[in-house]
């Protein structure tokens, strides 16, 4: 069974015991989150798409641990302008551990 949620502006193909990296939430690690913006669930060629979400349906999940990324440069340039701007972007995240689809 999987499911594809809705969370942080991105959505992501979710199965049970799948570990993914999403936006920074505000829990503790080992707390319980609750997905409620499912999208669609589907179990092999039954596949339940909602409008634009699934009534009732839910996925529950795990806090692992939070992180930040890989850092990133951030270049500005402008030849023959005497302009450079160098910066750097490590982005934050959440890893979460999925427990239950469910998409009554």
């Amino acid at each position: 069974m999987y499911a594809v949620i809705a969370t942080g502006g991105k959505q992501y193909r979710v199965t049970k015991d799948a570990v993914l990296r999403i936006e920074k939430l505000d829990a503790e690690p080992g707390a319980s989150v609750e997905f409620g913006q499912v999208l669609l669930v589907g179990e092999g060629a039954n596949v339940k798409l909602g409008k634009p979400h699934i009534d009732g349906g839910k996925v529950t999940a795990t806090v692992v641990r939070h992180g930040k990324a890989a850092k990133v440069s951030v270049v500005k340039f402008r030849r023959r302008k005497h302009y450079l701007r160098q910066k750097t972007h490590r982005q934050m995240f959440t890893e979460v551990k999925v427990t239950d689809i469910s998409g009554v």
